[in-house]
């Protein structure tokens, strides 16, 4: 932990014209708390108040300051533009995709999968909807059969075949339950055969780049490889039945999965579940089309009547995989906020968005006129500090009330 967080602090450009410098403040101050608990090498938050970018800082250092990096290595301070990335945050971007492209009648979120991916079709799956897929209720969330080759985790053609051969563990739509890692693959594949094209260059051409963005999409350039901060576990090991959960969930062990997030055929690939590379500033200008209903600086990406209904709850609040069994409301692959507690803080119950793995998230909330981010590297386990960051999360909404 720095002596001197002010040498490891980094500031963008703020505007206070319309709020309360005072409270911005407090803010930064919950997040430099946050800081001290000693399990986040580095965080960025970045609030977008009526339009106005009213906080974007960084905290911390993006590289040499790791649990695991050498006790020589350089420490390079983070900035409000190193890139990280984002984990599942990528579910909200993915989801806002989907809806663009049901809108304009490429596929309805009612159509089978199998009417896109013919191979789709056994053990019951073909009764399997999109609509299942997006609001995690297709009975696959977990991998069954055998271990996928990670090598191959870009081939369109072994993908489908192993989405092919998996088996449900419950039938199409009749429960939730969160599909952290076949969620991806799935949207992926659909997109790609409805429209002949990757979500990558869908997501590009309509709305990244029309709107002037460095990053925020699935993976990065190989070039652009060494320029992404790494992600590290901290803390102490997950409890043994927790560990055994996130495992199933997500095919590994923390101490497997964050090693290999970090790797260039992670961040080069093309995961709409969990790659996407961001800051924490773009991720909020994200927000900031869902926010103002779906349009940003000219560019209208879905309808505000689209937008409302996919943020239209289609779960009831109880406990969630997706959280650590906090409870959750679920729209159309959106999370939902809700007043007393939820993934994006007390008293948010009009906010919306998608967490990333762990302390990430994103989210939109129009009653507040809000759209933020926070983004942090340290990948902890359960601790005594832990409630630091939903403590966050509780101020920014107390003090944009």
């Amino acid at each position: 932990m720095p002596a001197d967080l002010d040498a490891v602090t980094s500031i963008g450009a703020e505007d206070h014209s319309g709020v309360d410098p005072a409270a911005v403040e407090r803010i930064w101050q919950a997040a430099r708390h946050w800081y001290r608990a000693g399990m986040q090498p580095a965080i960025q938050v970045c609030l977008r108040y009526h339009g106005r970018v009213i906080l974007d800082r960084a905290i911390g250092h993006a590289w040499g300051n790791g649990p695991t990096e050498p006790a020589g290595a350089e420490k390079i301070p983070v900035s409000t533009e190193t890139p990280f990335c984002v984990y599942s945050a990528a579910k909200a971007i993915t989801t806002t995709v989907a809806h663009m492209l049901v809108e304009r009648g490429v596929f309805g979120l009612d159509d089978r999968v199998c009417d896109y991916l013919p191979e789709y079709t056994s053990h019951g799956k073909d009764r399997t909807t999109i609509r299942h897929v997006l609001t995690h209720s297709a009975g696959v969330p977990f991998a069954t059969g055998p271990k996928p080759d990670l090598k191959r985790m870009d081939d369109s053609a072994y993908t489908r075949a192993m989405l092919g051969r998996m088996k449900p563990v419950y039938p199409p739509g009749l429960v939730h339950i969160y599909h952290g890692v076949t969620w991806g693959p799935l949207m992926r594949e659909i997109i790609a055969a409805a429209t002949g094209r990757s979500i990558r260059e869908i997501l590009h051409d309509e709305i990244l780049g029309p709107l002037g963005f460095r990053w925020t999409n699935y993976g990065v350039a190989a070039e652009d490889v060494p320029l992404v901060a790494p992600s590290h576990v901290t803390g102490a090991p997950l409890p043994a039945p927790i560990a055994r959960a996130f495992k199933t969930a997500v095919g590994g062990t923390p101490t497997q999965i964050i090693p290999f997030s970090n790797t260039a055929h992670f961040l080069t690939g093309v995961i709409p579940s969990s790659n996407t590379v961001s800051t924490a500033n773009e991720l909020s200008r994200f927000a900031e089309i869902l926010r103002r209903g779906g349009e940003l600086d000219g560019v209208r990406v879905m309808s505000e009547q689209t937008l409302r209904a996919a943020t239209r709850q289609a779960r009831r609040l109880r406990p969630d995989l997706a959280t650590g069994l906090a409870p959750m409301r679920w729209g159309t692959g959106y999370m939902l906020g809700s007043k007393r507690f939820g993934p994006f803080g007390r008293d948010a119950a009009a906010a919306f968005g998608h967490t990333g793995l762990t302390d990430i998230a994103m989210w939109a909330d129009p009653r507040r006129a809000l759209a933020a981010a926070v983004v942090s590297s340290g990948k902890p386990g359960r601790h005594r500090e832990a409630a630091r960051y939903p403590a966050l999360l509780d101020r920014i909404n107390a003090e944009l009330a």
